[in-house]
């Protein structure tokens, strides 16, 4: 369960969002559990297709705007004192964020997987329904292209 909370997570950025998008995913398996047969693939990859069709329903359905609380920047002590640190960094993640979505979504669930839930290559191959070969070039791509779009960007 924490593995599909931090798939949701990383895809969506908000919290609540990710907890109520988790309870859907194991809901939704729970009552199509007759429809699900073995392909030879783990049962985890079963619910990372469930949490992924969820998320980008989600994203199709909101607008993702990022606020920040004039609360959070106040609240902590390092930022009390150098707001600006806690500015720059709110915006280079910002920046990195809005990369990541600007990928396609296998090259988003590649990122979530192999950073937020550390898989291997061949798990992430396995739930994605490529070869480990497949999977290393695919990541590869990926960060020379968000290498390319922040560095485009200013970054």
């Amino acid at each position: 369960m924490d593995r599909i909370y931090q798939y949701i997570y990383y895809r969506t950025g908000v919290q609540h969002e990710a907890e109520d998008l988790t309870a859907r995913t194991f809901f939704r398996a729970l009552h199509n559990i007759r429809r699900y047969t073995q392909r030879g693939l783990p049962f985890s990859a079963w619910l990372y297709r469930i949490a992924h069709n969820l998320v980008a329903n989600w994203h199709r359905d909101r607008k993702n705007r990022q606020l920040v609380s004039l609360d959070e920047v106040l609240l902590s002590s390092k930022t009390a004192i150098f707001p600006e640190h806690y500015l720059e960094k709110r915006e280079r993640e910002d920046a990195l964020r809005q990369a990541i979505t600007r990928l396609s979504p296998d090259r988003q669930q590649l990122l979530i997987l192999k950073f937020a839930d550390a898989l291997s290559n061949q798990e992430i191959g396995k739930i994605m329904g490529k070869s480990e070969g497949a999977v290393k070039s695919l990541y590869h791509r990926t960060l020379v292209a968000l290498r390319e779009d922040l560095i485009s960007r200013g970054f």
